[in-house]
């Protein structure tokens, strides 16, 4: 491990052992105002000077969110936030700004825009509101039909200081999760961190990283990314050699990141962060998706889960079948990011998905191997829709056991194939290793994908045909009837 991930760890360990400590702080300002130091301390361990680039960013963002209109406040936040990003890593090419500090910047750029969404949606609501009882000259005191909450409200008067308390709170600070506002309100505000299984949910996780870490080290001890860097690699190995290299790198990045999402999920845990009874079902990011605030008043009585916080399911990752549904899984709380604020929100239906993705790529960094792994997932999920439909989808018993082990092989070849150009990163190493191996996997699906639109278009005549036979059929039966009735008449 570098030296960068070495400090890394520490932090995060740092964090989980602080949550013990700030879950019991029993005055709210008080743990906010330990909760920002701690976050604004980790940041400037990590990242040393280049923490002025975080800051600047949360400047920026916090006064377009404050000044700019509602009604376009949340369009010009996304421009400068995301926008920031581009000089963000143009010093990065020229200085050579750590990689933490990068994920730092990122998930600072979900945060102080997706608050920008978040107040613009309420001041829709409110808006909704007020023209419903203009219009429908409703009473004061009648309920309205357009729900809304104190949350809404009390969006439309946030300050710089909430903003900067919530940008930098220790909790997700480093790596995530993402999570919305309001779940950073409901931490200080609702007592459910106080009877959730936290220490439990903490040790569990803890295993975990453990076994991922293990499995990381290992793995790129036996097979490291650098290797199939070297001549020797592309010089003395053979092609399958060469090709098959993908799995275990591949594997070796998967580990990496479980163990890095695994221990940020456990600064949740032990600080209590994101707990929520099961009645109010948390989904990942979003947080509750059912009345909650009632809850509060017999809170010892229920039962507890942290979805919010859960990045990435992996068990559900590794033993899906298909790519579609290991994509459904991974890095979740992002997803929910990009489907609330760009794939529900573009204007365009039909290019929503590839404008999500791109953008998507974009967060993510401006190497071409993040747009070679991200672009190229929807042609590999478009192919494998189309095989689903041919050989998977009306399958039973021992037949489809088969053709799903099938499914799970490729699936996991796609990810490590794609997976290798987000990890070369440049064009120049990208190219090199995909013309050792012949470009295999886009000659490969090209070619299925050819074969399944031919196999498509003969299944759909087939269809067609027994179709026109069945109807003719059946008119003749009918003529076969009216004759036969003409007889008896």
């Amino acid at each position: 491990m570098s030296i960068d991930d070495v400090i890394y760890v520490i932090c995060l360990l740092g964090c989980i052992g602080a949550g013990s400590y700030v879950r019991k702080i029993a005055d709210e300002g008080q743990r906010k105002l330990v909760s920002t130091a701690l976050g604004v301390t980790v940041v400037v361990i990590v990242s040393g000077l280049h923490s002025l680039f975080c800051f600047a960013s949360l400047a920026l963002g916090t006064a377009t969110v404050l000044l700019v209109h509602p009604s376009k406040g949340h369009l010009v936040t996304f421009a400068v936030m995301f926008g920031y990003l581009v000089i963000f890593r143009l010093f990065d090419f020229h200085l050579g700004i750590p990689g933490h500090t990068n994920m730092i910047q990122m998930i600072l750029t979900l945060k102080v825009s997706g608050i920008a969404f978040e107040k613009t949606a309420a001041w829709k609501r409110l808006q909704a509101r007020d023209e419903q009882k203009k219009n429908d000259q409703r009473d004061v005191n009648q309920e309205s039909l357009v729900e809304i909450t104190d949350y809404d409200e009390d969006l439309q008067t946030l300050t710089a200081v909430e903003i900067l308390h919530y940008s930098f709170n220790y909790i997700g600070v480093l790596t995530g999760p993402y999570y919305r506002y309001r779940t950073y309100r409901d931490y200080f505000e609702m007592p459910f961190k106080s009877h959730a299984p936290c220490v439990e949910a903490t040790l569990e996780k803890l295993k975990n990283a453990g076994f991922y870490c293990a499995l990381y080290l290992a793995t790129n001890y036996l097979w490291p990314l650098d290797y199939a860097l070297s001549d020797e690699f592309f010089n003395d190995r053979s092609f399958v050699y060469r090709l098959m290299y993908v799995w275990p790198t591949f594997w070796t990045f998967r580990a990496r990141i479980y163990t890095g999402l695994t221990l940020s999920e456990c600064v949740c845990t032990m600080a209590g962060f994101g707990a929520y009874p099961d009645e109010s079902d948390p989904n990942n990011g979003e947080g509750p998706r059912k009345r909650y605030q009632h809850l509060k008043r017999d809170a010892d009585k229920h039962l507890y889960n942290f979805t919010t916080i859960v990045n990435t399911r992996v068990l559900e990752v590794e033993r899906c079948w298909t790519f579609r549904e290991g994509m459904k899984h991974w890095n979740v709380c992002v997803q929910y990011w990009l489907a609330v604020n760009v794939y529900k929100l573009f204007p365009s239906k039909r290019y929503r998905t590839g404008a999500t993705l791109l953008c998507s790529a974009y967060w993510h960094g401006f190497r071409p191997g993040h747009y070679f792994c991200i672009m190229g997932a929807p042609f590999y999920v478009a192919l494998e829709d189309m095989w689903d439909k041919l050989v998977r989808k009306h399958e039973t018993g021992t037949r489809r056991r088969v053709i799903d082990v099938l499914f799970w092989i490729f699936k996991w070849f796609a990810f490590s194939y794609l997976g290798e150009a987000f990890l070369l990163s440049s064009f120049g190493k990208i190219w090199r290793f995909y013309s050792s191996v012949y470009h295999i996997g886009y000659v490969s699906w090209a070619a299925m994908i050819a074969l399944g639109l031919y196999l498509t278009s003969q299944k759909k005549k087939a269809e067609r045909k027994k179709n026109r036979e069945v109807e003719k059929a059946a008119g003749g039966d009918l003529t076969a009837a009216a004759v036969q009735k003409e007889k008896t008449q």
